[in-house]
């Protein structure tokens, strides 16, 4: 099961001098796209565990416009390993003008990541037990 969402960062994602927007607006992005996956997948939210790996490969600006991905890629009896990816298809020019822009060629991978999340009801219990399987 995969999840995609797209969207365009603004102005108020730059938190860096020439409008850089941070790493963790994307790690952001990905809880949304879990949230979505493991409410599909279960019926709730679910509890985000932790990441195996994060890789940030390209810097974002404001006025990009971004898609994030992300798939189970197995699923425990109260956990879920997920892997992400965001990549930018369209930039900013603003040497040619305030509203201009270019569609990439090809999008730019900006992050990876894998993470766990569990679901939520299972993971109260499972953390009194003695853990997630």
């Amino acid at each position: 099961m995969k999840v995609t969402l797209r969207l365009r960062l603004s102005s108020h994602d730059a938190h860096y001098g020439g409008g850089l927007v941070d790493g963790a607006r994307v790690l952001g992005l990905f809880g949304d796209v879990a949230t979505e996956l493991l409410i599909r997948h279960d019926g709730d939210e679910g509890l985000f565990r932790a990441y195996e790996s994060v890789e940030f490969l390209a810097p974002l600006h404001a006025g990009d416009f971004v898609e994030v991905e992300g798939e189970i890629v197995s699923a425990g009896k109260t956990s879920r390993k997920m892997r992400f990816e965001a990549r930018k298809y369209i930039s900013p020019r603003p040497d040619l003008g305030d509203s201009a822009a270019d569609v990439l060629a090809e999008p730019v991978v900006v992050c990876r990541a894998v993470g766990t999340w569990s679901r939520r009801r299972q993971a109260a219990q499972a953390a009194l037990t003695g853990g997630l399987c």
